[in-house]
């Protein structure tokens, strides 16, 4: 069963909050935590994405595997798309939980776009396969 629009739209608007966060962070000085609430906007909106096709996950792992058959592998989204999502994986590890390494602002910066990029294209593909 896909999830109602008004589901969509609140895991979207969580995407979105996350990528304001990212926004912010990364502003104000905080590379580590703009990846990291990057990497949550991207996951967010995957995860609203395959909610549109009745999918649903209980780890990270399997949402972003899903989504990599689901929308990489379909061609609907670009192949480069899978490194993207692992990098984004990658470096909210490394800010959350690498007490040796840190995110450095080029990194966050690429995160953050990379992320809105994810988040703005699983929007439009679920305006164009839910009714309003």
């Amino acid at each position: 069963m896909t999830a109602s629009t008004e589901s969509l739209r609140a895991i979207i608007a969580k995407a979105d909050e996350k990528l304001m966060a990212a926004r912010r962070d990364l502003e104000s000085g905080f590379p580590g935590e703009a990846s990291s609430r990057a990497y949550y906007a991207a996951f967010h909106a995957m995860t609203a994405i395959l909610a549109v096709r009745g999918l649903s996950f209980s780890s990270h792992m399997q949402t972003i595997g899903a989504f990599n058959r689901e929308f990489v592998k379909s061609g609907i989204f670009a192949p480069e798309t899978t490194r993207q999502i692992q990098r984004l994986f990658d470096d909210r590890q490394t800010a959350d939980y690498d007490w040796i390494i840190s995110v450095d602002k080029q990194t966050a910066s690429e995160d953050v776009t990379n992320a809105e990029a994810l988040v703005k294209a699983c929007r439009s593909f679920i305006e164009q396969h839910t009714s309003s």
